[in-house]
């Protein structure tokens, strides 16, 4: 039996789990909320840290709500609904600021109002993780702290179209053939059209391939295919190849992609997102914008709108090539171009070669954009970009980043972007001007 103790929560961690401080060592306590006085078992011990399992609150905190989801007790895709939607986004928000101050040793001069939208029905991207053995199937996500699947009928994250799908998404997995060669569905529902991508380790037989046209109809869905070599992902019908796509209606574009490619999982509160991040990059007609990290183009066709110039760059050609053809169909070719360069190698020569940019957007992924940072940092006066609008999907390495930019940058403001409800995930917006640099 694991040895039990009873901790008073100070506050919560990156990831959501409460932090206590006993006998010189720091606990984080899944599911426990700052002000609470909990009983927890000692999980696994370290020198400095222990992970603990709540047992019993003794001492709710008066933000502790029941947890709407059927499965709160034992799925792991949302570890945070246990406490109030608006106490979820003000943890965040302390999150952000606590660790731009810990690790970057910078504060914001000014402190966004959270961007926010429904907690309901938000995610139209997700992985759900199967399982079929002795003629059961589990359909869902990975438990909390562990690997067994926590199998799910409904899902009030996803749209309610998906999420009705579950049941029968249970049985046709169970009519395959094969059914235990299926580890995962993907979904993508995009504003016209919802895909769902089947994992599959083993060749389908022509019943299954039948089997999927049927509920494909049946449903209103489209099937993409991904055998075990990842590079063969396909529509099961060749004419949706081009189906998917969402909307950015504030600015009249339609972006395509397919169901793998990276894309927002929250499509309203992305919407929310570009505008403010382009309100705050406050580009000019006359300016020349960078889009570092650029994807699909999120950002770099709304800024083309509104800029002179945009060079969006990314890793991926693939990524670049269809941010290309999205210009080309929403007629910015003229105003955008598209590279493909590995920004976690670049320097400040490379960025002189390639001119001066006015502003510059940043949405790298986790592991942030130091080698950029750096770069940008490193740059004269009259050869920096005057403001830089960082969009992050981790508090830490943005907070690295705006260390290495307080060398010659003003941290304007810095707010969260509430994009993953219920969950410890903090994605932030942060504002960066050069200092001593006006506008020309």
């Amino acid at each position: 039996m694991p040895p039990a103790c009873v901790l008073h929560i100070d506050s919560l961690d990156i990831e959501g789990r409460g932090v206590a401080r006993h006998d010189g060592k720091v606990f984080f306590v899944e599911g426990a909320l700052p002000g609470e006085l909990v009983r927890a078992s000692v999980l696994q011990e370290k020198a400095r840290y222990a992970q603990a399992r709540l047992d019993q609150v003794l001492k709710p905190s008066p933000q502790r709500r029941r947890a709407p989801c059927l499965y709160a007790d034992t799925c792991g895709g949302c570890s945070m609904q246990h406490l109030e939607p608006s106490a979820q986004v003000a943890t965040k928000q302390r999150v952000l600021e606590d660790t731009l101050r810990r690790i970057g040793g910078v504060k914001p001069e000014q402190i966004l109002p959270p961007l926010h939208g429904p907690e309901w029905a938000y995610r139209h991207r997700a992985r759900l993780a199967v399982r079929a053995a002795a003629g059961v199937v589990r359909i869902g996500y990975r438990e909390q702290g562990s690997h067994r699947i926590a199998d799910v009928q409904s899902c009030a994250v996803l749209p309610a179209h998906v999420s009705s799908l579950l049941p029968a998404l249970h049985a046709m997995v169970a009519s395959l053939s094969m059914p235990q060669s299926i580890r995962e569905i993907g979904v993508a529902a995009g504003s016209a059209a919802t895909a769902l991508v089947l994992h599959h380790e083993h060749a389908l037989s022509r019943e299954d391939i039948a089997l999927l046209r049927e509920f494909a109809a049946r449903h209103g869905i489209l099937w993409w295919l991904q055998p075990p070599s990842r590079r063969e992902l396909h529509p099961l019908n060749p004419g949706d190849r081009d189906a998917l796509s969402y909307a950015l209606p504030a600015f009249g574009l339609r972006m395509p992609y397919f169901p793998t490619d990276f894309t927002q999982a929250n499509p309203g509160l992305n919407q929310v997102m570009v505008s403010k991040a382009l309100q705050l990059l406050d580009a000019r007609p006359t300016d020349r914008v960078a889009d570092f990290f650029c994807g699909l183009g999120n950002f770099s066709l709304p800024l083309a709108i509104q800029a002179r110039q945009v060079l969006g760059v990314e890793g991926s050609r693939a990524l670049t090539e269809r941010a290309m053809q999205a210009a080309q169909d929403n007629h910015l070719q003229e105003k955008v171009r598209f590279a493909t360069t590995d920004l976690f190698a670049v320097d400040a020569h490379w960025l002189r070669r390639q001119k001066r940019f006015d502003r510059v957007l940043l949405d790298p992924p986790r592991d942030g954009a130091q080698a950029l940072c750096l770069a940008l940092a490193g740059l004269a006066p009259g050869e920096a970009p005057e403001r830089i609008v960082y969009v992050s999907c981790n508090p830490a390495t943005l907070a690295r980043d705006a260390g290495i930019l307080a060398k010659s940058y003003r941290l304007l403001a810095a707010g969260v972007i509430n994009m993953f409800p219920h969950t410890g995930h903090v994605e932030s917006l942060a504002v960066f001007e050069r200092i001593y640099t006006g506008r020309p």
